[in-house]
């Protein structure tokens, strides 16, 4: 389980030095305030960012997720690292990014695994309504998303999700929290891995028949809560 979607950050506002132990110590402190500030803080980064690309393998992507979704996703944030229950003031913020796909002319390319239409955050219920929200983004302007179909041929070996602010700036996420990169050596690392990864992709038409199947077969197989 991820603090946010594969390509989310918990860092400052502006693009700063590589992550030091004292701002992992500093990021911990926000957490532990709990999923508001952390989301507030990405939001400003999302405020300063012109183009960004990323890659979320098994959730969807934290600026098209629903309300229930992500009230569904930071309640396992909450209960995994025990921390205050602000879960309203946390989709509050986290849904707000929304407004900025497109917005003076700002662009976002992003590829999500077909993993992350299929992986159960929150139910049958739920997911039925994200994939649904999902489908009609794929025509939004300034978004270019594409979905990673499970048996295309891969270029690059699988890994973590991540995302690309401005080209200056990596954010890539795990249980322990988010890493910033912004060294140039590491960030074309991530560049090159995106540019492999959506030789995979489908877009458009293609990518939304994907996204009907996920939902049909959430139709047909119901699955409840993940605790069900």
């Amino acid at each position: 389980m991820r603090l946010s979607s594969a390509n989310d950050s918990h860092g400052p506002e502006r693009y700063g030095p590589e992550r030091s132990e004292h701002q992992d110590g500093a990021w911990q402190a926000l957490l532990r305030e709990g999923t508001g500030p952390v989301q507030e803080s990405f939001l400003d980064l999302v405020r300063n960012t012109r183009d960004y690309v990323g890659y979320s393998p098994d959730v969807v992507w934290g600026n098209l997720q629903t309300p229930a979704y992500a009230t569904a996703m930071l309640r396992l944030v909450v209960d995994f690292h025990e921390i205050p229950d602000d879960i309203e003031a946390g989709v509050a913020a986290r849904t707000a990014r929304a407004a900025y796909i497109g917005r003076d002319g700002r662009t976002f390319h992003v590829l999500l695994g077909e993993q992350a239409l299929l992986t159960n955050i929150g139910g049958a219920g739920v997911m039925r309504e994200q994939l649904e929200h999902l489908a009609g983004a794929t025509v939004l302007p300034g978004l270019t998303l594409g979905v990673i179909p499970a048996r295309a041929r891969r270029h690059v070996h699988p890994g973590d999700g991540f995302a690309l602010f401005d080209d200056r700036r990596a954010e890539v996420e795990g249980f322990r929290g988010a890493e910033t990169i912004t060294d140039p050596a590491r960030l074309a690392v991530f560049r090159k891995a995106f540019g492999l990864l959506r030789r995979s992709a489908v877009y458009g038409a293609e990518a939304r028949d994907l996204i009907a199947q996920a939902a049909e077969a959430f139709d047909r197989d119901g699955y409840g809560p993940p605790d069900s």
